[in-house]
């Protein structure tokens, strides 16, 4: 399937004609419930915690509850296999974890409204753990919504990919435009009541949305015959067929179509890829604070414009994408994310002036919206459809490993470096390095696999 996107290019309007499926709304609101947790434990919080006069490293520190993103692979298998009695019946698969998870969140974000960081930090970052806890194993069941409603429909890959990222900052830009255009005048735990009925609101648009079908049952179902085959007719082999099957299949399965050597550099690639972008986004609001700007320019220049700017680039680089094929998508987006950090030092050394913040925020949202909607089609791609959740899930936390665990020492560089912004941005660009040169092997290897997969199967 990769190869069809690196291969014959296809015209304009049949990339701008695949939008036209009303799948694709079901995928972007399902992309802003992914993307609001962000809010909350993110930016959101980032605000409040600054307002309340911690630390930097402190808040770097605090970032930390976004490392369960990157370990929801762990108890993934369980949204493949286990169905929720009542609500599982109810909705389906997809949509009851998606609405389970929505309503703790909703809870926690109500504890969070009545709690103060200042004086109960520890409360308050168990409360953000919960929320991303809910929000990690949320994505899982989103992200295999997305995959299974699309299914063997290649075309609208890409389109998916767009949607949902779009309706992820939408659902990360606009509550965070809301929050801190408001923080100053109703103060922040009115923010999170409001951050509450937001969630609500969610939670109707998952009611609303279709649940997907798929063939996952009875993959399933083949892997369990072949393992049980294996084991034999002891006593204890019913349970270790389904053990077999949620916990080691999945795994399995993807090393063994990709082969091991493929496989730890795709895995590589994917953990290194956005590293320098998480930097970034992890100080973003720090910098803007201590450059100058206030919360109201920051809710205008880097929530509101920003999410407009996302929906258009997203919109132009998914065309682009279909265009001139994701590994060649993934390598321009990555050069220009680089680029775009190095944005960030200028306004560093220039000061905060409002249009250059303007064009920074412009720059980095091309950016990262064309190479999102790559490495989200990638993934996708490699992606099995018996284990659509676990193994997805596999792919997105090892990228959000690579984001969460390393972006945390953030504020200890910012520290180092004396405060120097200018320089931390120069370094953040050369992060970039290593997953380009990666993904040029990578590329490189599947071109020479699907080459002899065409030899195998003209020969054949």
């Amino acid at each position: 399937m990769l190869s069809k996107q690196q291969g014959a290019a296809q015209s304009w309007r049949q990339a701008l004609a695949s939008y036209r499926d009303i799948r694709l709304l079901f995928i972007f609101f399902m992309g802003c419930a992914s993307g609001f947790p962000w809010v909350l434990i993110g930016s959101n919080m980032s605000g409040w915690l600054n307002d309340a006069g911690l630390s930097r490293a402190a808040i770097g520190y605090f970032g930390s509850v976004f490392v369960v993103y990157a370990l929801n692979f762990l108890w993934a298998p369980l949204l493949d296999r286990v169905k929720l009695p009542l609500l599982g019946n109810w909705l389906g698969q997809r949509r009851s974890w998606i609405l389970l998870m929505q309503s703790l969140m909703l809870l926690a974000t109500l504890a969070i409204a009545f709690t103060n960081p200042a004086q109960s930090l520890l409360f308050t970052s168990l409360l953000a753990m919960a929320i991303a806890i809910a929000s990690a194993t949320q994505d899982v069941a989103i992200d295999a919504y997305r995959i299974e409603l699309i299914g063997d429909d290649t075309v609208r890959v890409a389109p998916a990919a767009a949607m949902g990222v779009i309706g992820w900052w939408t659902g990360y830009s606009l509550p965070g435009y809301l929050a801190f255009a408001n923080a100053d005048q109703f103060g922040w735990p009115a923010v999170y009541l409001g951050m509450a009925v937001l969630i609500g609101l969610l939670m109707v648009f998952t009611l609303c949305s279709r649940e997907p079908q798929s063939q996952r049952e009875q993959l399933q179902r083949d892997a369990a015959a072949r393992y049980q085959s294996r084991l034999g007719q002891a006593r204890t082999a019913p349970y270790l067929v389904w053990l077999s099957v949620t916990v080691l299949e999945p795994f399995a399965e993807f090393f063994r179509r990709n082969g091991w050597q493929l496989a730890i550099l795709i895995i590589s690639f994917v953990f290194l890829f956005k590293v320098g972008e998480a930097f970034l986004g992890r100080m973003s609001i720090q910098f803007y604070k201590e450059i100058g700007f206030s919360n109201q320019q920051i809710a205008e220049y880097s929530k509101l414009v920003g999410w407009v700017a996302t929906i258009a680039f997203t919109l132009l680089g998914s065309a682009i994408n279909i265009r001139f094929g994701i590994i060649r998508g993934l390598f321009i987006g990555g050069i220009a994310m680089a680029a775009s950090n190095l944005m960030f030092a200028w306004i560093a050394l220039a000061g905060p002036k409002p249009e250059l913040f303007i064009a920074a925020i412009l720059v980095d949202n091309f950016t990262a919206a064309f190479s999102t909607v790559a490495f989200v089609s990638f993934l996708t791609w490699l992606t099995g459809r018996a284990f659509t959740a676990t193994q997805y899930a596999l792919l997105a936390s090892l990228g959000n490993l690579g984001r969460t665990t390393l972006a945390s020492f953030s504020g200890e560089l910012v520290d180092f470096l004396g405060g120097n912004w200018a320089l931390f941005f120069v370094i953040t660009a050369l992060m970039v390095v290593p997953g380009l040169c990666l993904l040029l092997i990578v590329g490189k290897k599947l071109q020479q696999r699907q080459q002899q997969q065409a030899a195998t199967d003209s020969s054949s």
